[in-house]
């Protein structure tokens, strides 16, 4: 059964916590990643594509049945949810994805926000003391991993799973999942700083994106402090080469941050750390056991 009526940190907490991921944030994360809305027990002791093949696979028609309900079956729908859940999120992309005009998508999307399976989001102009680009595009997101995860690796290839074959199945998932992550950890990172006590509350947060460049997250305090911050889910340590970065994208949009954030999967290098400061903050994976 998939749980709709969660937050993000709701389900994240309730799903660490039904299967003692409580010490392991990283094994919590990727297994979030996938099976996160999920209302069942889970046996993290078999390896995860097998897990997702028991799971899930085997299952395919009782999902399908399931989501179809939610979203009611239409194949419009189902191409701008695929779009979502690999792309940029963008809605102008995930429409062309699509092949639907701009005007078609939108109706289509707003229908998709009655389900509360996705939201919509605007780039943080704002929160940067920007003038708001109209010809920005706002973008697409999930609520439930679960359900992003079925858009992007097993309804676009429904048919060779419904039949048990797998390997189409084998190769997307060992090409996208590393990037694929990526985005649920952004979100569980944009939760924790909302509720990291700076001495100065957090008043408003979100993202920032152009046409040109992103910042994963921005944020303003009730004192009037800027906060940015990157996230990166890779399997390397982040060198000083992803703060100059940072501040490069900064010195681009002619803003002066009072505190730079940089947040990893797999920790940071030697240089890196000997450069913490109250203006500059390191946050690792372990961090992210706030939100349990």
């Amino acid at each position: 059964m998939i749980t709709l009526d969660k937050s993000t940190k709701e389900l994240f907490s309730s799903f660490c916590i039904n299967n003692n991921l409580t010490e392991n944030m990283e094994q919590a994360i990727e297994y979030f990643t996938i099976f996160g809305g999920l209302d069942e027990k889970l046996d993290f002791t078999i390896p995860i594509k097998e897990l997702i093949k028991k799971v899930v696979l085997v299952n395919y028609d009782t999902f399908r049945k399931e989501i179809n309900q939610i979203i009611g079956g239409y194949g419009v729908e189902y191409a701008i949810l695929s779009g979502i859940a690999l792309g940029d999120r963008k809605t102008t992309t995930t429409f062309k994805r699509a092949h639907l005009s701009f005007e078609e998508g939108m109706k289509c999307v707003d229908n998709l926000l009655d389900t509360e399976i996705i939201e919509i989001e605007s780039s943080q102009y704002f929160l940067l003391g920007k003038r708001n680009d109209t010809k920005t595009a706002k973008k697409l997101f999930f609520t439930v991993p679960f359900i992003r995860f079925w858009f992007g690796f097993i309804s676009p290839i429904y048919k060779g799973i419904k039949e048990g074959n797998f390997e189409e199945f084998d190769k997307r998932y060992d090409n996208y999942m590393g990037e694929f992550a990526q985005f649920i950890f952004e979100e569980l990172c944009l939760i924790f700083l909302q509720n990291y006590n700076f001495d100065d509350e957090i008043k408003q947060i979100g993202k920032f994106w152009d046409n040109n460049l992103q910042i994963d997250i921005v944020a303003k305090t009730k004192g009037d402090k800027l906060i940015v911050a990157n996230c990166k889910y890779t399997n390397n340590k982040l060198k000083k080469s992803e703060l100059n970065r940072l501040v490069d994208d900064c010195s681009n949009l002619q803003i002066d941050p009072d505190i730079l954030i940089l947040f990893s999967k797999s920790g940071f290098s030697s240089e890196l750390k000997s450069l913490k400061s109250e203006k500059f903050k390191l946050f690792s994976v372990k961090h992210l056991k706030q939100l349990i």
